[in-house]
């Protein structure tokens, strides 16, 4: 006869696991000896040792109970039942290190590729960090809104940060993270801010990829959706709201969706 730690080395599980199981009623708990101590026969070695294989195979406990009992077809369906749970199981945890991978991945965690791509340029061509996060983040946004139509607005955003004069407008733009509503610099930034416009109209039909405009102009951004990115840049920038102003005073209105308050230019 077997003390309780000789019986859980020859099943191969710990002391603990054995009292675990008595617990839970699948090992049923002998009588002690004179002495006070529990002894073990040859059939608890056994079942201890067919309960530890369920376990590890997958088999929740609360079903080992059921297939210590069962008997041919009885126990193939239920380990057939075992087994589709445990396939489930794993593709759901596979979906969890895909998650995790993106987590992982930075910027492609919200992204789609080709802003991801565009994101990765503009670090490549110096813009600052914070000038970068504002624009991933509106792309998060944009993404989750209109997915289908991210490809044409990146095509369009690619070409602008290739062209080199738009793309040095743009970056005297990045300024614009260092000041507050005061800062003295702020009227040079936005006649810059003009010239980036004006110019980005002017060389339109040069720098951009035509089919890729009219795809964009085709689905416009929401009026619900402009107004949170530009909350968005309100937020992250102190000096918007006098930036806005006196873009106003220079005939532009509006951020994400910016227009000239004369169509025609006056």
């Amino acid at each position: 006869m077997l003390t309780i730690g000789q019986l859980a080395a020859y099943a191969g599980v710990t002391i603990r696991a054995v009292r675990h199981y008595h617990a839970t009623g699948l090992l049923p708990e002998p009588g002690r000896d004179h002495s006070g101590y529990r002894r073990y026969g040859a059939a608890a070695v056994v079942d201890l040792i067919r309960i530890r294989t369920l376990a590890e195979a997958g088999a929740p406990l609360a079903r080992v109970r059921e297939l210590l009992a069962a008997e041919g077809d009885e126990f193939a369906a239920a380990v057939a039942d075992i087994d589709r749970r445990l396939q489930a199981e794993i593709r759901e945890r596979q979906r969890h290190r895909e998650r995790i991978a993106q987590l992982a991945a930075g910027d492609s965690l919200a992204l789609p590729p080709e802003a991801v791509a565009y994101v990765d340029r503009m670090r490549e061509l110096g813009f600052p960090e914070r000038l970068i996060e504002i624009e991933r983040d509106s792309w998060i946004l944009i993404s989750a809104q209109m997915p289908d139509e991210v490809p044409a607005f990146m095509a369009i955003k690619h070409a602008q940060l290739e062209h080199e004069p738009l793309r040095k407008l743009y970056l005297d733009c990045a300024g614009l993270a260092d000041c507050t509503p005061d800062d003295p610099r702020l009227p040079q930034l936005a006649d810059r801010m003009v010239a980036f416009l004006e110019a980005a109209g002017a060389t339109a039909t040069d720098v951009l990829d035509a089919a890729a405009v009219e795809e964009a102009d085709a689905h416009p951004i929401s009026a619900e959706l402009v107004a949170l990115l530009d909350a968005a840049f309100v937020e992250a920038f102190p000096c918007a709201p006098r930036l806005f102003q006196l873009l106003a005073e220079r005939g532009f209105t509006g951020w994400t969706d910016i227009r000239r308050t004369d169509p025609a230019g006056r």
